[in-house]
Formats: C-alpha cells, structure tokens, sequence
C-alpha cells in the first residue's frame, strides 16, 4: 500500500503531522505538501512560473517534500514526475476547520484530494469542523479508523470522500454518517479598509451561516455529534435541466 498525503494548511501545519503519525504502518507515505497556508485556493494549479521542491527538515516534519505552490500543485507534480510509483490512495488534511456545504468549491484540502481521483486514484479529504486544533488527536485516530474501513472494503476506485469531523475527545467514537452537501448563505460583505498610502483595500468577508442544514446533510451531522463522510463527484453537468435547455434553445440532446 503505497499512501500521499497532502494539505493545504502548509507542511508545518499540526493537522497533516498528525495525520501521517496516525497512517504509520499503512504502507509506504510520502507527503508532498505546499510551502505556505494555501486555503481557498480551490484546484488552482500555477500556470505562470515554475515550481520548487524541497525537504523539509525538524521534528515531526522530517521527509516531507514541499512545494511552493498550491495543494493541487503538490499533487499534481507528485503525480506526474515527482513519484516513482502510483500511490493507492491519496489523503488530503487534517484541515484546521470545516470543508461543507459550498465550501468544497473553494477548499484547498478538498482540491488535493480530487486531484488525486482526477487521476483516477481513491482519495479522502479530512478536516475538524471547527477552527484551532482542538482534539486534534481524536481527529487523527477518527482518520485513521476510517482508511482502515474504507480499505477493508475494498470498494474498486477512483472515489473521492469528504469527511469532517467533530472537535470532541471521543471522535473516534461517533456515529459515523453517510451526508449529502449542505448549502450555506453568500458570504458576509467584504471589509474595506485603507492602506498607508490612503488607498482602499478589502479582504474577503466570512463564510455565510448554513441555509440548508437539515437531516441528511454534512452540517446537520455534525452538528449533532456525528462524523460527516460525504461522497463527492466531479460532473458538474446539470442533467435535469439538459431537456429543458434543449427545447429553449431549438438544439437536440448530445
């Protein structure tokens, strides 16, 4: 079993340390992992210069390669180049907070993970549902339990799996439910602000409060004491509406 870990959080990051500490004995890891926090970055690869690699060095980080780019970077040049062999599977996290709803458009750490099952590679994106840490070694051994499962299944690939975990002590005890996405509201306003030369400058307002979060979906289990394991898909094709579209536009169906 040959195993990629990736983030988005940046190689120094206590969540992917973490992460690889609780995938020992698994097979073979190598982590590849960008240079600095690349959250929200989405599947953005860099086009426009090309990219560094280097080894990491210290405790807890020793043999991580980093990449001076972003979280689909890391996997994508491990993928095409950077590794000898094909991984099984590829792991993305632990993230420093949530990755639902509409989220996972924007989510760095979901990005590694797809980038993996674009390949056609099995692949698990792992976050807390809350931001600074807390419990993160519940999170890790609540990971870990997971892969083992998923592995034991042997479910054939490629599959891409969203999972989000509680900040609890016991999260390697809970429920463990299969979600749909939950939706959110827009995003709150941008803050403006005025740089010393007098000039405005605005930085990206939070997240909006969840819309949908009924039962069913990855806020509704969360919030209720649950880890959130969603299946995720890549077709963006809105299959519904293909007909409808159709006919408005006098144009037959592919």
């Amino acid at each position: 079993m040959r195993i990629l870990i990736a983030n988005d959080d940046g190689y120094l990051a206590p969540g992917i340390a973490a992460l690889v500490q609780a995938c020992q004995g698994l097979g073979h890891i190598d982590v590849i992992a960008p240079e600095q926090n690349a959250s929200g970055t989405s599947n953005a690869l860099t086009l426009s210069r090309p990219l560094s690699v280097f080894q990491a060095r210290g405790e807890h980080i020793a043999g991580f390669r980093v990449v001076n780019g972003t979280p689909s970077d890391c996997v994508h040049v491990a993928l095409t180049g950077l590794l000898p062999h094909k991984p099984d599977l590829v792991l993305s996290g632990i993230n420093n907070g949530a990755n639902m709803g509409d989220d996972t458009l924007y989510s760095g750490t979901v990005a590694a993970a797809m980038e993996g099952y674009l390949f056609g590679i099995p692949a698990i994106a792992f976050s807390q549902a809350e931001k600074g840490w807390a419990h993160l070694d519940a999170a890790a051994a609540t990971a870990r339990a997971i892969v083992e499962q998923v592995l034991a299944a042997g479910r054939p690939g490629p599959w891409l799996l969203n999972v989000n975990i509680p900040n609890r002590p016991d999260a390697a005890s809970l429920p463990r439910l299969v979600t749909r996405l939950g939706r959110r509201h827009a995003s709150e306003p941008v803050i403006r602000q005025t740089n010393p030369r007098g000039e405005d400058i605005y930085w990206i307002g939070p997240a909006g409060d969840a819309r949908e979060a009924g039962e069913g979906t990855d806020f509704h289990a969360t919030a209720n004491g649950a880890v959130s394991i969603t299946p995720l898909q890549v077709d963006l094709t809105d299959h519904a509406q293909r007909g409808s579209w159709a006919g408005m536009l006098g144009s037959p169906l592919a």
